[in-house]
């Protein structure tokens, strides 16, 4: 699948949910590789802000996201909108801090990028694939967002709020949905008793009765009713026989359900990368969400690490053996730490570790609990990498490689006797002046065990 972006520029105003106040948003194309961004054209030099789950500052009554000292607020009806439509790069100006509330769904947003057109690009999408099942619960509240091995991208929203209006109440989504017709039009919806509360603290100051399902979740007098209309500015209001006030109709029975939905898709788009898995959610929520989203961000990262983990197969004879390594490298026992060389390109070198229980340093190093020293990880890295640069030379037998600096060494797992270690040396620019810098990575069976920034340089033996 390509990327895609709008074909031309649209905009569309309203009122935002909590400041009250007009709001203009405008999306623009946007490159390849550029995903979300907002632009506050209202503040001094226009910061942008990413639409990236480590944005996120706030997810009371909505996803708020910030950077610097600029925020948008109310992001996640957008965010699914461009997302459920199959859209990848967008640049949203707002001409305020949060997004205009419409009708508390993602339609009117929808209906705004069908008249913009999708795009087409160049660039192939990245998507996250979910290897194996990944969970995260919030045990105050017993919410719960687990996924799941899939082909293709797959929802399923299931809420009990212990209403007897509500119920319990089921939603999916998948590829064969439409999403334009069963989840856009979705409305968010708020409980009576939160709407009162959210009223005398003045905290939605640009929400009335037609952007939100209000649910009566508890008996309520006509006589209480008739105070709320007046608060709002309405003639009068009923509880129907579903629970719900009467100024609006549910578009769905299970409406809300299908909104708690929208709102995950919103949410989880701030991977910034599509999903190739089945999300279940139990009582999900804008924090639960952008939690979750946070572990998948994690093991976005480190599987995105593991793909370029080399490959070892130890029936393949090596490109060097350790008589080989020995012959560029002045190392020896006991501080010769690589025992073969298995890849070696201009750009790259991988070297092999056989980790012993024999080794000198485990007689005085955790005797009792034998762990490699991380030092001696790093030692291995440079020696490995040595031989990358060694390659460039005609003579490597009588050059020495010397290190001039180790930069954000990571030490991730522990290295026991009976480990193969992987050492991946990868250059981070080219050699000049004999001035080697590379990155190093290196891996026991699927893990990273650690990795650093290493820059040495070549010299010639006297």
């Amino acid at each position: 699948m390509k990327q895609c972006t709008i074909e031309k520029s649209v905009s569309i105003a309203g009122v935002g949910l909590h400041t009250g106040a007009q709001v203009k948003l405008v999306f623009h194309p946007a490159p390849e590789n550029h995903g979300y961004k907002f632009k506050r054209v209202d503040l001094e030099g226009q910061p942008v802000i990413p639409a990236c789950v480590n944005q996120v500052v706030s997810t009371n009554r909505g996803t708020t996201l910030k950077s610097a000292a600029a925020s948008i607020s109310t992001t996640e009806h957008v965010l699914s909108a461009l997302f459920g439509l199959g859209i990848d790069n967008v640049m949203m100006e707002v001409d305020g801090p949060e997004i205009p509330i419409m009708d508390g769904s993602a339609l009117p947003f929808v209906k705004l990028l069908e008249t913009a057109g999708v795009l087409e690009q160049e660039e192939e999408r990245e998507y996250f694939e979910i290897t194996e099942p990944l969970t995260y619960r919030d045990e105050a509240t017993g919410a719960e967002l687990m996924v799941v091995p899939a082909a293709d991208f797959e929802v399923i929203s299931m809420i009990d709020f212990n209403s007897a209006f509500l119920g319990q109440q089921y939603a999916s989504f998948c590829s064969d949905t439409n999403y334009i017709a069963d989840i856009a039009p979705c409305r968010t919806f708020v409980f009576l008793h939160e709407l009162e509360l959210l009223y005398e603290n003045n905290l939605i100051k640009g929400g009335d009765l037609n952007n939100a399902i209000v649910i009566a979740d508890r008996p309520v007098s006509q006589e209480s009713l008739d105070a709320l209309a007046a608060k709002m500015g309405v003639e009068r209001v009923t509880v129907n026989k579903e629970g719900v006030l009467n100024t609006v109709d549910l578009k769905f029975k299970n409406e809300p359900a299908r909104h708690k939905l929208l709102d995950i898709i919103g949410d989880v788009s701030l991977l910034g990368k599509r999903i190739k898995g089945r999300i279940v959610a139990t009582r999900p929520g804008h924090t639960v969400n952008v939690e979750f989203t946070r572990l998948l961000k994690r093991k976005y990262q480190e599987q995105r690490k593991l793909k370029g983990k080399p490959v070892y197969n130890p029936d393949e004879a090596p490109l060097f053996n350790t008589v080989k390594v020995a012959e560029w490298l002045p190392h020896r026992y006991p501080f010769l730490l690589i025992d073969k060389i298995i890849e070696l390109s201009p750009s790259h070198v991988v070297g092999v570790k056989n980790v012993s229980f024999n080794e000198s340093f485990f007689q005085g190093h955790f005797p009792g609990n034998p762990v490699m020293p991380g030092v001696l990880q790093i030692e291995a890295m440079a020696q490995t990498g040595g031989i990358l640069a060694l390659s460039t030379v005609d003579d490597p037998g009588n050059w020495d490689t010397y290190f001039l600096k180790i930069e954000n060494a990571k030490f991730k797992h522990k290295v026991v006797p009976g480990d193969t270690v992987l050492i991946k040396m990868e250059l981070m620019a080219p050699i000049r002046r004999g001035i080697c810098q590379m990155y190093g990575t290196a891996y026991v069976g699927n893990k990273i065990v650690s990795e650093a920034e290493l820059t040495a340089q070549i010299v010639k033996r006297n």
